[in-house]
C-alpha cells in the first residue's frame, strides 16, 4: 500500500547572507550632481619660491620677487556613466498561494540588499584600485612580512602628506586571517557601535580596518590604504516603485533605476595606496 507523506512549506524564505554597503568611510560626497550629468573641477597650478632681489631685480626680470608667471588652471572632468535598471512582477495569485512571502517590498527590498549594492561596491572598489597612485609590485603576504607592508603603505601616505586622521586600511577575510597571525600585530578592537555599523572592526597604525567579502574586490586583491578624500562617489539617483495592478499585470510591477559612478581625483591619487598578491 502506498502512503503519500504530506509535505508542509514554512512561511519562511532562506534569505542571502549579504553585506550592506561600507563604502561611506571611503568615499566622499565633496561634488553635487543636481542638474546636471557632468561636473568640472579646476586645478590650480603654484608658483614656485625665488630669492628675493633685496638689492635690485635679478638680470632678466622687472622684479625684485622674481619672474612674473601665470598660474594654469586645468579642469577634470566627471561624467556619470553608470545608469542601471531592473524590473520584475509578482502575480496576485503567486503571492497568496506562497503564504505571503511573495510581497513586492520586501523582494525590493532583497534586490538592493543582494544585487544594486554589491554591483555598486564592486564598481567602485574596481575604480579605487584602477586609480591607486601608489601600486607596488604584487607580492605574496604572510603573516612575517604583512605588518612592514601595511607600515609601508602608511609611510607612503604620510610622504604624500595625506592627512593621517580617517585613513582605513581595506583588507579581506583571508587577509585579515593572515594579520591576526601576525605577532607584531596588535588591534586595537575598543571601536564604538556607530563605527562598527560602517564596517569598522579595529584599530592599526593610526588607520581604521575595515574587512571587506573577497567577491566585491577586485581578484588578487591583498589590502587598499585609502583617504575618504581621494574618491568621490554619487548617486545621483535612486527610483523604486511598486505599482498594483499595472495594465497587463494582475499583482505588482517592481521597478528600479539607480545613477551612480565613482571617480579618483587626480590630485589625491597617493591617498590611495593599493598593495596586490601572486
Amino acid at each position: 500500500m502506498a502512503i503519500e507523506l504530506v509535505t508542509k512549506f514554512a512561511p519562511y524564505v532562506d534569505e542571502q547572507f549579504t553585506k550592506e554597503s561600507k563604502l561611506s568611510m571611503l568615499t566622499n560626497q565633496d561634488f553635487d550632481w543636481t542638474g546636471a550629468h557632468t561636473v568640472k573641477i579646476y586645478k590650480i597650478s603654484t608658483s614656485e619660491m625665488n630669492d628675493y632681489g633685496r638689492n635690485g631685480a635679478k638680470e632678466g626680470n622687472i622684479s625684485r620677487y622674481g619672474e612674473i608667471k601665470d598660474l594654469d588652471a586645468t579642469t577634470e572632468e566627471f561624467t556619470l556613466r553608470k545608469d542601471r535598471s531592473f524590473t520584475f512582477a509578482i502575480d496576485k495569485l503567486d503571492q497568496d498561494e506562497t503564504a505571503q512571502q511573495l510581497k513586492a517590498a520586501s523582494a525590493l527590498a532583497r534586490q538592493n540588499r543582494e544585487v544594486v549594492i554589491p554591483e555598486v561596491d564592486t564598481y567602485t572598489y574596481g575604480i579605487m584600485v584602477t586609480g591607486a597612485g601608489t601600486k607596488p609590485t604584487a607580492i605574496e603576504l604572510t603573516a612575517e612580512n604583512i605588518y612592514d607592508e601595511i607600515t609601508k603603505a602608511n609611510e607612503a601616505l604620510d610622504n604624500a602628506e595625506v592627512p593621517e586622521s580617517n585613513r582605513v586600511l581595506v583588507v579581506t577575510p583571508a587577509v585579515y586571517r593572515i594579520m591576526k597571525a601576525c605577532k607584531d600585530i596588535v588591534l586595537e578592537t575598543e571601536i564604538g557601535q556607530d563605527m562598527r555599523q560602517k564596517g569598522i572592526i579595529g584599530n592599526l597604525d593610526g588607520a581604521y580596518v575595515m574587512k571587506v567579502p573577497a567577491n566585491r574586490l577586485p581578484n588578487k586583491f591583498g589590502f587598499m590604504l585609502v583617504h575618504p578624500s581621494a574618491t568621490v562617489a554619487p548617486t545621483k539617483l535612486e527610483d523604486y516603485n511598486v505599482h498594483k495592478n499595472p495594465p497587463f499585470i494582475s499583482g505588482d510591477l517592481v521597478e528600479g533605476r539607480i545613477v551612480y559612478d565613482a571617480f579618483v581625483l587626480e590630485n589625491k591619487a597617493k591617498a590611495i595606496y593599493y598593495q596586490a598578491t601572486v
